[in-house]
């Protein structure tokens, strides 16, 4: 029987960080604000919104929320970046993506300042991951990942991490923060050979495909820590599941995340402290 690795206890702890961070802060005359860019009324961004308003509540930080229409035009949207962009009472910027499709989302990123982009969406918070300097921030899951290894004492200096997957906003990234933590880190993708051999060499296994429940028993040996950041739809289970078929691997490995109630939970706690840390730098 493995230790299921729930997500609250870490998002538990990083508030009790921020909020005594935002109370220096406040003491100086500065309130921490988060701006939510939201076109539209995709249901899935009404619920991150909300845990994002209730995070920041919990944690004395403010909220400026910027409501657009479905059909805004690229300018009106490229116009409302920008006043974020300026707006000094603004610390940190969380744009929901996907955009509707007649929009750039590339320019609409672009748009975004670094130092704003509390979700690393920009190439600047990119090219900051990759550096280890500069302005901008890690995505706030990829970010989750980390912390929860941290929170439950798993080590990552000189231990073989596999990441499957390689998108932009979980793989490549949390690659980056595990190698900035001296992990020896691979990624695996749909071209790699035997898939699960690599990611038997592992200690620490991150999955971020995809594909529900997708990792089965034969990728996995004794001992290993697996942390699953997929979020899908089962038709045939009726309920969210992971990448990660967590009933057959949950015996088998050390511990493991659960889908729902682990990476995800800590979201939201990563995201707010990144809007403190924002406003920290603009303050310093």
């Amino acid at each position: 029987m493995s230790t299921v690795l729930k997500g609250k206890p870490t998002a538990d702890a990083l508030d009790l960080d921020t909020s005594a961070r935002v109370e220096a802060l406040k003491a100086k005359g500065v309130t921490p604000c988060l701006a939510i860019l939201r076109v539209g009324e995709r249901e899935d961004d009404l619920a991150y919104e909300r845990g994002a308003l209730k995070r920041a509540e919990k944690n004395g930080v403010a909220v400026k929320q910027v409501l657009l229409p479905e059909d805004v035009t690229q300018e009106a949207l490229l116009a409302a970046i920008d006043g974020l962009n300026k707006d000094d009472a603004v610390h940190g910027v969380l744009m929901f993506r996907p955009l509707p499709k007649h929009l750039d989302e590339n320019e609409a990123c672009e748009a975004l300042a670094p130092e704003k982009d509390v979700d690393g969406i920009t190439r600047g918070s990119m090219a900051s991951i990759y550096s280890g300097k500069g302005a901008g921030f890690a995505p706030c899951t990829a970010e989750s990942c980390i912390e929860i290894l941290k929170y439950n004492g798993i080590e990552m200096s000189g231990k073989r991490a596999v990441v499957i997957g390689r998108s932009l906003v979980i793989g490549k990234p949390v690659a980056m923060l595990l190698m900035a933590n001296n992990a020896t880190v691979t990624v695996c993708h749909s071209r790699t050979k035997d898939m699960p051999s690599v990611v038997k060499e592992a200690d620490i296994v991150i999955a971020c495909l995809g594909r529900a429940e997708m990792i089965t028993a034969d990728y996995f040996t004794p001992g290993q820590i697996v942390l699953d950041v997929g979020i899908n739809w089962s038709e045939e289970k009726n309920k969210l599941v992971g990448d990660v078929a967590f009933d057959e691997v949950e015996p088998i490995v050390d511990a493991i995340t659960p889908v729902p109630g682990g990476v995800g939970s800590g979201t939201t706690a990563v995201l707010i402290r990144h809007v403190v840390e924002a406003a920290e730098k603009a303050t310093a």
